[in-house]
């Protein structure tokens, strides 16, 4: 498609370079402006792109491409959001108050950060930085620890190297939930023009105190004596490597091998295509590494470490990573075993796999199931000692976290590891035997990329106005969760397909789940719950297409 370079288009560009405090920002946009103004169709596209924003701020914050212009992130963007933070923390009553700023170590994150604490710190706020990028878990720890109003974290956690973000946290420690995120929009599109927003230097750089305490709490996680177990680990690039070691050393694991290749913090993400544990490949150098090492346990953070993956040695002596419903009913089976509280919940959501509460059921424990995104799970109730989603997503210490902590993950996990090797067992054996009690659950995902977001709109209504009787042989009944959430969720005789629209990519997503119980062997359950599986992965892909 090919933008004509219109008299608006290039007032609103003008204006905007005009505005922005940033310089080489303003020469980047200038640029691409000047190649419009020559005629260059390519140019005029990629003007209307940039200027097509306000990037939109949801309960997830920011994201978007590190690039000059209101549809990106820059520090004009950074400055105006912000601004309006601060104008929404200061309506609710927390002016003047302590907000700590973190960072991760992707293009722009320094300068992103640095603007966003000049900026609060010039609107009266308590500002304390943390010392260099950190994982997002500290951020989300420092907000608890430190008494604040809220939390920055600039980080776009596993998107593509060229993108950046902005994660805000509230003073429960949590990620914001509705009416936060249309409040604090509000805010930022009634904020002056970035040029003209105040900044001011004084912002308190936090030193060693604040990591050592969250450390130590950390250390405190593993749930037995035993520290004897072999961990391959990889931080993919991002800024966990430093604190996954210094995590397992303060808690007693001394045998930590990580892939030198991808432990120093590297925007750029060299060695892999997709920065993100899920993505086939992403893996491949970690796995290897524990293949070479004969590692018990293999660990895969995301680069900012708020998720961890898992894998394990298969019965052949090969290795695969476990997807987030085994490591999510694994570690949850592993809190409720050893926890010592008197009534605890346990908690997923409508997407991931339904094994958690069978598992909850078994030890006369409480369980919730809550719409997808941290931001509901850590508000799942009272007593919470564990959560996930499928993901990748654990929080297993929500006394300190409220959030992801893939760090913390990583650390109970070596602790598992290790005592079921004092037992002479492993990962696999716990997951065999809780699928023998409470049925095989397996669990896949139908992406459908759109380019169209009235398509996703337009399939959402089909459903509704047409429920499937059956899908892959399995009679079914639809339930609808408007008015709560876009959500329809459809069952049958141990089938559930959950269908709903991305809230982060231009996606149509169905999370598909079969039960199948154990009634012989294993192999014969899971031979049979695969194929029903694969029955109702070809009838969504037929029906999203």
């Amino acid at each position: 498609m090919t933008t004509s370079l219109t008299p608006v288009l290039r007032d609103q560009a003008f204006r905007w370079i005009a505005d922005d405090p940033d310089d080489d920002s303003r020469v980047e946009l200038q640029n691409i402006l000047a190649r419009a103004m020559g005629g260059e169709a390519e140019a005029a596209d990629e003007l209307a792109d940039r200027m097509a924003g306000p990037l939109e701020f949801g309960t997830a914050g920011l994201r978007g491409p590190v690039r000059a212009g209101p549809n990106g992130m820059n520090v004009a963007v950074v400055t105006r959001t912000t601004a309006g933070v601060a104008a929404w923390l200061t309506a609710q009553g927390h002016g003047g108050g302590v907000v700590v700023v973190g960072r991760d170590a992707r293009h722009g994150s320094e300068a992103f950060a640095a603007a966003a604490a000049e900026v609060l710190t010039a609107a009266g706020f308590a500002v304390k930085v943390l010392p260099g990028p950190l994982p997002t878990p500290v951020l989300a720890f420092a907000v608890l620890e430190l008494g604040a109003v809220a939390g920055i974290q600039i980080t776009a956690s596993h998107n593509p190297p060229a993108d950046n973000g902005y994660k805000l946290y509230d003073a429960t420690g949590g990620q914001i939930v509705p009416p936060s995120d249309g409040q604090i929009e509000q805010a930022i599109e009634a904020a002056a023009p970035a040029i003209s927003v105040p900044r001011a230097p004084g912002a308190e750089v936090l030193g060693d105190e604040l990591l050592d305490a969250y450390l130590a709490k950390v250390a405190l996680l593993p749930r037995g004596p035993e520290r004897e177990v072999k961990v391959a680990a990889t931080a993919l690039h991002g800024v966990g490597a430093e604190t996954l070691r210094a995590a397992f050393e303060r808690a007693g694991f001394t045998d930590l091998r990580q892939v030198t290749e991808q432990a120093t913090p590297d925007p750029d993400f060299p060695t892999v295509s997709f920065p993100n544990p899920e993505e086939p490949g992403a893996t491949d150098l970690l796995l290897a590494l524990a293949s070479e090492v004969d590692a018990d346990l293999a660990i895969a953070l995301d680069p900012d470490a708020d998720r961890c993956a898992l894998g394990v040695r298969m019965r052949d002596g090969s290795w695969r990573m476990l997807r987030g419903d085994e490591t999510g009913v694994l570690l949850g089976w592993h809190v409720l075993s050893t926890v010592d509280n008197a009534d605890p919940l346990v908690a997923t959501t409508i997407v991931s796999s339904s094994m958690l509460g069978e598992i909850a059921k078994e030890f006369g424990a409480r369980y919730a199931e809550t719409l997808t995104g941290f931001k509901w799970l850590v508000r799942a109730g009272e007593g919470l000692v564990f959560a996930y989603e499928e993901a990748l997503g654990l929080c297993v210490n929500p006394g300190f976290v409220r959030d992801k902590d893939g760090i913390s993950a990583a650390v109970l996990a070596a602790g598992l590891t290790a005592s079921l090797r004092a037992a002479g067992r492993g990962p696999l054996d716990v997951l065999d035997e809780l699928a023998v009690r409470h049925g095989v659950h397996v669990t896949d995902q139908v992406s459908l990329r759109v380019t169209d977001l009235s398509v996703r709109e337009k399939l959402m209504a089909g459903l509704r106005a047409a429920p499937p009787a059956s899908i892959g042989g399995t009679d079914v009944t639809m339930e609808d969760l408007l008015p709560d959430a876009d959500v329809l969720r459809l069952t049958g005789d141990g089938v559930r397909v959950v269908i709903r629209p991305s809230g982060t990519e231009p996606k149509l997503k169905a999370y598909l789940q079969v039960k199948q119980a154990v009634t012989g062997d294993l192999a014969e359950a899971r031979a049979t719950a695969d194929a029903r599986l694969a029955a109702l992965r070809a009838d969504i892909e037929a029906r999203l297409s």
